[in-house]
């Protein structure tokens, strides 16, 4: 009896033989998908090994069956990491905003961005008067935040983060 973590002697010999071609079916699955970010190739070819049953796995007909056979896992792979990423509850369709891109420039000719600004604030206000205030220097002032840090009295560390938060919220604010 063979131990359970010993690959059979046809799965053996079999893995090494199509493992570099079923890193290039993983490559080329992977170049039609939206980047992942986490997945690679070589962690999709072993995931797919694993959902084929691993070691434990010897009904393979041929290398045409296994090659089809973890194509087909992969495609599975990849599918359900599309969905989980696309779920509500990871963001949907939501779009990802640069918060480096994102400002809130004051135009006091624009009467209707004016106000709506000064409602966002006043709702911020209501919420969160620190990060508040430090939209009020930014925004009104034309303070840079270093500049407003030592106004607030505040490590300027801690007010690059309130300003991260508060251009993000702003923008959520503003553009719904």
């Amino acid at each position: 009896m063979t131990d359970s973590m010993e690959p059979q002697p046809e799965i053996a010999a079999l893995l090494p033989s199509v493992y570099a071609e079923l890193r290039r079916i993983a490559s080329a699955n992977m170049a039609r998908m939206p980047p992942s970010g986490t997945l690679q190739p070589t962690a999709l070819v072993h995931e797919a090994w694993l959902r084929l049953g691993g070691n434990e796995n010897s009904s393979w007909q041929s290398r045409a069956h296994f090659l089809a056979a973890a194509a087909e896992a992969m495609r599975h792979i990849l599918i359900d990491r599309a969905r989980q990423r696309s779920s509500m509850r990871h963001g949907g369709k939501q779009q990802r905003v640069d918060i480096e891109h994102i400002d809130i420039p004051i135009d006091t000719d624009d009467d209707e961005r004016l106000l709506a600004i000064s409602a966002a604030v006043d709702k911020l206000t209501a919420e969160n008067p620190q990060i508040a205030e430090l939209v009020k220097l930014r925004c009104f002032v034309g303070l840079e935040v270093a500049e407003a840090a030592k106004v607030l009295g505040i490590p300027r560390a801690t007010a690059y983060r309130r300003w991260q938060f508060a251009r993000t919220w702003l923008y959520k604010e503003l553009h719904g």
